[in-house]
């Protein structure tokens, strides 16, 4: 497990990271998500080793980061960085040597993750002559060639078409059902809440939310409701401490007062016809971030 405790970044009088704390479980797949300016990045990048901190720790297993651990890290950074000349397998190859592979296992290993990534057929184009969706895809390659065993990703789904996140989506669960511990930021918020199984949220340089996806949806529920039933519901609209927000004869959403209240409507819809749901309403990861931001 990475752990990030306590972690406090400044630059001069400005506090950027002010006492962020979360984990990073092994097997587990993090959303990162905030605001830009949050401090997401200036996070990623001290788990790294490649900003220094002004207090906290960074741990993994319970042991403070050396840098002969963080080698077994994988990181893509939100700004390419891959070399534009070169040709894809050429430089993904070239990046599985740096971390001591040798040459017949590297263009293996280099082969396999970029299929794996949909880019079998532009092994032998240099990467300026890729869509900068394909770029990106060469960008994940290059962080994972090595399999590390905790994997940190910015904005990993940024320019990529809906069927590339599908794909990525798929190395990504592969990558922590394997045992890695994958942190990743993204604006698409839609993306995180079906990937994640754990949530970090940061505005201002400060952590406001963090947990396990569904916790994290059940802390923030409200009052609200759904029913459906065979009967007209359309009484609903006259009880006491009932507020509609959906109605349309059978189904209705609505915010109630108190539990006493839901419990009275249930009863009443019973009575009044077949129920087949009968449910509070989650909130969705946009909503949870609107709240807790706020």
């Amino acid at each position: 497990m990475l752990e990030i405790s306590g972690i406090t970044k400044r630059y001069g009088e400005r506090t950027v990271l002010d006492n962020v704390s979360f984990t990073v479980g092994r097997g587990r797949l993090t959303g990162f998500v905030g605001g830009n300016g949050a401090g997401k990045t200036t996070t990623m990048r001290i788990a790294l080793g490649l900003l220094s901190k002004d207090a906290g720790t960074v741990r993994l297993d319970g042991a403070e980061l050396t840098t002969e651990r963080r080698r077994g890290f994988g990181y893509m950074p939100e700004e390419r960085g891959l070399y534009p000349k070169m040709k894809v397998l050429e430089q993904i190859t070239y990046l599985a040597r740096l971390h001591g592979f040798d040459k017949r296992e590297a263009t293996a290993r280099a082969t396999d993750i970029l299929t794996q990534l949909g880019l079998e057929e532009r092994l032998n184009d240099a990467i300026e002559a890729l869509s900068l969706g394909n770029q990106q895809r060469a960008q994940i390659a290059a962080a994972i060639v090595h399999d590390p065993d905790v994997l940190i990703l910015d904005e990993p789904f940024s320019g990529l078409d809906p069927m590339a996140v599908e794909t990525v989506v798929g190395v990504l669960q592969e990558r922590a059902q394997s045992g890695a511990a994958v942190l990743f930021s993204s604006h698409q918020l839609d993306v995180v809440e079906r990937l994640c199984d754990d949530l970090v949220i940061i505005a201002g340089g400060t952590v406001r939310a963090s947990g396990e996806r569904e916790a994290l949806r059940r802390e923030h529920s409200s009052n609200r409701y759904e029913l459906i039933s065979s009967g007209d519901a359309g009484w609903i609209r006259e009880e006491p401490g009932v507020d509609v927000v959906e109605f349309d004869t059978g189904h209705a959403v609505f915010d109630v007062d108190g539990d006493e209240t839901a419990q009275r409507v249930l009863r009443r819809a019973v009575a009044e016809g077949s129920v087949s749901t009968f449910a509070p309403q989650q909130p969705s990861l946009a909503q949870i971030f609107k709240e807790v931001v706020r």
